[in-house]
């Protein structure tokens, strides 16, 4: 089953995250995301999205919004006018878990 077809679950305290191995799979599976696991701090997923202008950056951000809300796993993000980058982890897993790729995933299948 494709990532995008799957929905997010939720972790409970103590879900651990997900090893390296794992981790490079499910990241071959979503293009243009890449690891930021720098030292001291839980691995994340980031992608930087550009569009036209901004009223065309901030309704992916509306998009992205619905669909979190809708998966109930929240993303951190961030808007340069023109610019969105986007940042997945989860909180409490103190990592990456399988949710992320999901919802990365589904982030890109907004855009045509």
């Amino acid at each position: 089953m494709l990532l995008r077809e799957k929905h997010c679950v939720p972790c409970q305290e103590g879900t651990p995250p997900l090893d390296e191995a794992t981790t490079r799979l499910l990241l071959g599976e979503v293009r243009g995301w890449s690891v930021d696991a720098g030292a001291g701090k839980a691995a994340r997923i980031t992608k930087h999205y550009e569009f036209g202008d901004f009223l065309a950056a901030m309704a992916f951000v509306d998009k992205l919004a619905a669909l979190a809300q809708s998966e109930g796993h929240h993303p951190d993000f961030c808007v340069h006018y023109s610019q969105v980058d986007v940042t997945l982890w989860t909180h409490v897993a103190r990592g990456l878990t399988e949710n992320d790729f999901i919802l990365a995933s589904k982030l890109d299948a907004l855009l045509p």
